[in-house]
């Protein structure tokens, strides 16, 4: 088959090399200019110069327009096969080509279906995360599924850790489907409706630590949040503070959210959840920070002494 790829980052990467790999022929590449979004220059392998290494022609554009039309049309793919592309494709392009456009979402469709779909899947607390292949309809990330594969989300996975496991599963997903489309399949399993979730784009502010979240919802947030990500903060005393890592406390403690209020373990709890001043609530355990020079820290070298807020603003 003639394919036209639309990707983005490292997943557009993965998969465009997937392709190169085939038995198929690519014939145009239509990827993003750089973005200086904090979460699209991370994972950021540039899709544009894999291309140009291997000698396919390249588009850069944010949205479809007229060109890309026009190019599409030139090229005449068999199918499209997108992966992180981050604005929406009308109905001209992705039906354009004979085959359709095969989509390729690092999710468990039909749930987290939009953007970030690992970070918004491990702060919920999901067993398991994946990749999804689908044929691209009107609505964003809902037509039909062609095959998906799933892996398990242990208790200390990080975001980072869930990412190198997926973004493994791009290149065999993608073969898999291209096979099964090339064989002339169409009967392909509609989504359940029901069970859609639909999360939009991160940005840094919603790394920003509400202590009346349970304990147990914060420390995930954290691990959603581990390097190379922009990291979960908090602010203490008129400065930023990046919690690294921490664990929910052993013991219960009562008061009110966001107070620094005694050593356990490796760390200093604190209070934590809506319910907090019942007393019923286990706290977080802050062990390792980030100060706004960007050094590290143990917290209990941190909080040397107890008491005081952290808060959402300075």
């Amino acid at each position: 088959m003639r394919i036209a790829m639309f990707g983005y980052q490292t997943w557009g990467h993965r998969t465009l090399q997937a392709l190169l790999d085939s038995e198929h022929e690519v014939v145009l590449v239509v990827t993003h200019p750089k973005s200086d979004h904090a979460y699209e220059k991370i994972w950021d392998d540039s899709v544009a110069e894999l291309a140009q290494e291997h000698g396919v022609p390249v588009l850069l554009c944010n949205r479809p327009d007229d060109e890309l039309t026009l190019r599409l049309k030139e090229a005449a793919p068999d199918l499209i096969v997108a992966n992180n592309w981050r604005t929406w494709i009308p109905p001209e392009v992705f039906s354009l080509p004979r085959c359709g456009t095969l989509n390729v979402h690092d999710s468990l469709l039909p749930a987290y279906a939009g953007f970030s779909p690992l970070i918004w899947a491990l702060i919920n607390g999901e067993k398991e995360v994946g990749v999804t292949a689908h044929m691209m309809d009107e609505e964003l990330d809902a037509g039909d599924i062609v095959l998906q594969r799933a892996v398990p989300v242990g208790p200390a996975d990080t975001a980072t850790d869930l990412f190198h496991r997926t973004v493994d599963l791009i290149g065999p997903v993608v073969r898999e489907a291209l096979a099964l489309i090339a064989s002339g399949r169409t009967d392909w399993t509609p989504q359940d409706r029901s069970k859609a979730s639909f999360f939009h784009k991160r940005s840094v502010e919603d790394g920003n630590i509400d202590w009346t979240w349970p304990a147990e919802d914060i420390e995930r947030l954290v691990r959603a949040q581990s390097d190379p990500y922009p990291n979960a903060f908090t602010h203490y005393r008129g400065e930023r503070v990046r919690v690294l890592k921490a664990s929910v406390s052993k013991g219960v403690y009562g008061g009110t959210p966001g107070r620094v209020f005694i050593r356990e373990g490796d760390g200093v709890v604190i209070v934590a959840g809506a319910d907090a001043r019942r007393g019923r609530s286990h706290g977080l355990v802050v062990e390792r920070v980030r100060t706004e020079d960007g050094t590290d820290l143990p917290a209990t070298e941190f909080f040397r002494t107890m008491g005081g807020y952290l808060t959402r603003t300075a």
